[in-house]
């Protein structure tokens, strides 16, 4: 990155912390503010009184444990499911889930300190294995047996009512992925994002190697990228140049660290 100005090679890193920062502050200003743009959170919301959005992995939960859904809650889950089918499913990680950030930081610092190793290695099935359980528990309990420790509702609760143990929680992830295993709360464990990366697989949203000649096998892209096993199917196959995985996040971190312009995001169909 060394050879275009800081802003260039952080753009879409920038994009995704004022578009994270945003949500969440939009969500704050009703408690906080008394201004009330958007009403729940991340699981169920409302916004201007009009637009219902649902967490459709909440609403799978509902249903498996038994309980009553409101038409709104499954129109707002299906504008949910139609919006992550087109831009790709694992968005809502990198742009919308606020311990993105978190996790991110524990990457930087782990990168930073050179920390390598880690103690337990999980491997990437293993969140299935997680998304699995979490329904089979709230079939059998007839409770969102995520939501009880899912730290994405804690931390809005924390940030309303205070953090109390949910900094515990947060801190927990953070040493998890700095200490234990690298991208290991995002990649090898958290159910929330098996669930959008199933509705990922249609998106039209992608990023693709269009210039993958010009590729120097610096390995830039592969440090950066929070799902590294998504990149070499378009970079060194010979079938595409896309990234068609599923788990692709659509960070949009190896459009920024790449000195030679090898990956940009495009719609599929469209040549340009």
């Amino acid at each position: 990155m060394a050879n275009r100005h800081w802003l260039i090679s952080h753009r879409w890193l920038l994009l995704r912390r004022f578009s994270q920062l945003g949500i969440l502050g939009l969500f704050l200003l009703g408690p906080w503010a008394g201004l009330w743009i958007v009403k729940g959170n991340l699981t169920s919301s409302l916004t201007l009184d009009v637009l219902p959005l649902t967490d459709p992995y909440v609403l799978l939960q509902t249903f498996v444990a038994g309980h009553a859904i409101a038409s709104t809650a499954f129109i707002g889950a299906l504008i949910v499911i139609v919006t992550y089918m087109l831009v790709g499913g694992r968005m809502y990680c990198s742009w919308v889930c606020p311990i993105n950030m978190v996790t991110d930081l524990a990457q930087w610092l782990r990168d930073k300190l050179g920390i390598k190793g880690s103690s337990i290695v999980l491997k990437r099935q293993f969140r299935y294995w997680v998304f699995a359980m979490t329904l089979i528990a709230s079939y059998i309990t007839g409770q969102l047996v995520w939501e009880f420790v899912n730290p994405v509702s804690m931390l809005h609760r924390g940030l309303i009512f205070g953090m109390g143990f949910t900094a515990a929680v947060v801190f927990a992830v953070f040493i998890f992925d700095l200490l234990i295993s690298r991208r290991g709360w995002c990649g090898h464990v958290c159910p929330v994002g098996v669930f959008y990366s199933l509705l990922g697989r249609t998106a039209l949203l992608r990023i693709n190697a269009y210039q993958k000649q010009k590729c120097d096998d610096c390995m830039d892209c592969y440090q950066v990228c929070p799902e590294q096993q998504v990149i070499k199917p378009a970079l060194k196959g010979a079938e595409t140049t896309w990234i068609h995985a599923a788990q692709c996040t659509n960070c949009g971190r190896c459009i920024d660290v790449c000195d030679e312009a090898v990956f940009r995001f495009q719609i599929r169909g469209i040549k340009n």
